[in-house]
């Protein structure tokens, strides 16, 4: 087997692991997201702190997103649509998922990139068509992967982290949602 280096600190996550294994309670955690109307459909999106491991936590920097909708939607562009950011949180998701299992693994990787479609009939949003649905039809991934492995292995690293994806397994999965006026 040989060592690779990915930048993953397997060894953190799977001592993670066991911990809450024997804690379950600090698994629990809530991530937020804090959202600003600006002007038309334009908004900003802050994401500073959550809730793990007993306690309220704060990320190292605050981020800041912005959401809008194209200039062919009569919009002012001024930051991806909200159903884009799911594409980037799977993407995301699934390519650190790739990182972690190679490392895991040792297998060493040179480059990973991923191409995310989502496929999206925009007549269920505007109203058109009721037989529409408002989200995408459907999303593909599909993985370029240059590592010291074969297809075989890489397919498997890409399955394993599918397998493990907290984005994946909510968009393809029913998850309950709770929206309320305050």
């Amino acid at each position: 087997m040989t060592t690779a280096d990915n930048g993953v600190n397997v060894q953190a996550l799977l001592d993670a692991r066991q911990a809450l294994k024997d804690a379950p309670d600090a698994a629990l955690f809530t991530w937020r997201a804090s959202s600003t109307w600006d002007h038309g459909v334009h908004s900003t999106t802050t994401i500073e702190k959550f809730h793990g491991l007993g306690a309220e936590q704060t990320h190292k920097a605050q981020s800041t997103f912005e959401s809008d909708h194209p200039a062919v939607f009569a919009a002012e562009d001024n930051g991806i649509t909200p159903i884009e950011y799911l594409l980037v949180g799977l993407a995301g998701c699934l390519t650190a998922g790739v990182a972690s299992v190679a490392q895991n693994r040792g297998i060493q990787l040179r480059k990973v990139e991923s191409v995310v479609e989502g496929s999206h009939d925009i007549r269920g949003i505007l109203g058109a068509d009721s037989d529409v649905r408002n989200g995408y039809e459907g999303i593909k991934v599909t993985f370029h992967i240059d590592a010291d492995a074969s297809r075989q292995e890489i397919e498997a690293l890409v399955a394993q982290s599918q397998k493990r994806s907290a984005v994946f397994d909510a968009l393809t999965n029913p998850t309950d949602v709770t929206v309320e006026v305050a």
